[in-house]
């Protein structure tokens, strides 16, 4: 006998610990840009998993390198050599300025090493005592309790005091504000690019090449977390390359594995010397079927030029979005973001909107309170996105009022 869905709701209650407050749906598969519930409904997918899924559920050609790795080699730790490592740190390293990697397994884990070697690399390689990183109000950069620190938003925070020292964060797009906070004690800066848990909100050319500047001026690091708006999101390879910016740290993860737990931090080799065999460690970092699966992620988004999709699937919904502004202005604040990393800001609480969307069959993230937060596959058609608009115009007709 299957269980029912308000049984299985009663058994996760019971058994998993309560971090999460569920969508009121069980997934028991998902294709491409869908996903389907126990009775079969579906569900146009603007979430990806959270920026994951970036190619699709289930891409067939990653399912297939993942079977394949699965057959020959899982995990052996990192005290062995792996070609896999290598084939995607080649991988990697091909795309961007900067020359080493250590693997993790998420997002958190790329930050903390982050984190981790800019302190080392002051102290081990240019002797100096400073260890504090700075970074900005409304990030999120992770849940462990130094990138929580990190992490410019009091809510992620309460409940864990005392919290680790040496973070402080200051106010995006005031370079003042920041210049003040660097002292001798200042050892890296860390910021995303478009801040994604802080409502879908691009920093500008203007502060983040002034970021930059100061960093060099000070002899500090400049590190970017890139966790989600790495791998084609915004519609370059890595976010800072649309402003040309040279980070001596950047880290990735989501979208890596496509759905397997893989995160990564880059560095110079400069700054990686800052590391030594035994001052920082992942078990199960980096395993042959994880990179065999990030192999395949990076050959088909440059073999399949989603970066350029990606920029023309944004052109048309920022012009669909601006239509939809026009015609409810009382209700639609903003709509912002690059590439498919995009922010439509309601006036208004947002929930009610989310909840008639999600009705409707379209699954997306609120965040802020206010902002819904669309982060497709890359594979979403114009069709959807053209769906997608036309589904809010009518959820914001069904919440009038509320």
């Amino acid at each position: 006998m299957t269980d029912t869905f308000e049984q299985i709701r009663e058994q996760d209650r019971e058994l998993i610990v309560p971090t999460y407050a569920r969508y009121p749906l069980l997934i028991t598969r998902a294709r491409d840009t869908r996903l389907v519930d126990e009775q079969g409904g579906e569900y146009i997918d603007f979430l990806s998993g959270i920026s994951v899924c970036n190619l699709g559920h289930s891409h067939p050609e990653v399912v297939r390198a993942i079977q394949e790795q699965a057959e020959t080699l899982i995990h052996v730790s990192n005290l062995f050599y792996q070609r896999e490592q290598l084939d995607l740190a080649r991988a990697l390293t091909a795309t961007c300025s900067l020359d080493q990697v250590f693997f993790c397994n998420s997002g958190a884990e790329a930050n903390e090493a982050a984190f981790k070697l800019a302190r080392r690399y002051m102290r081990q390689v240019r002797g100096s005592s400073a260890y504090e990183i700075i970074s900005l109000r409304d990030s999120f950069h992770g849940r462990t309790l130094a990138t929580l620190t990190a992490t410019g938003q009091s809510k992620v925070q309460e409940g864990f005091d005392p919290l680790p020292q040496g973070f402080r964060q200051v106010p995006p797009e005031d370079l003042s504000s920041l210049r003040e906070a660097v002292t001798e004690q200042t050892a890296a800066v860390m910021l995303e690019v478009v801040q994604g848990e802080g409502g879908v909100r691009p920093l500008s050319r203007d502060y983040l090449l002034g970021v930059q500047e100061l960093c060099r001026e000070k002899g500090i690091l400049f590190l970017i977390d890139e966790v989600q708006t790495g791998l084609g999101r915004t519609g370059a390879m890595w976010a800072h390359q649309h402003y040309g910016l040279t980070p001596d740290v950047f880290t990735v993860a989501k979208g890596l594995g496509n759905g397997l737990p893989v995160g990564a931090m880059l560095a110079s080799q400069s700054v990686a010397q800052g590391f030594a065999p035994g001052s920082h460690a992942a078990t199960f970092g980096g395993n042959p079927l994880v990179c065999r699966a990030g192999s395949k992620v990076l050959e088909i988004l440059q073999r399949d030029d989603l970066c350029r999709r990606n920029r023309e699937k944004q052109d048309l919904a920022f012009r669909l979005f601006r239509e939809l502004k026009e015609r409810w202005p009382e209700r639609i604040r903003e709509c912002r973001g690059m590439g498919l990393m995009l922010g439509i800001e309601l006036t208004q609480s947002g929930k009610e909107v989310w909840q008639e969307l999600l009705q409707r069959g379209y699954v997306c993230n609120l965040v802020q309170g206010t902002t819904l937060r669309l982060l497709p596959p890359f594979t979403i058609t114009e069709e959807e996105i053209e769906g997608f608009v036309r589904t809010l115009e009518l959820a914001l007709e069904a919440t009038e009022g509320y």
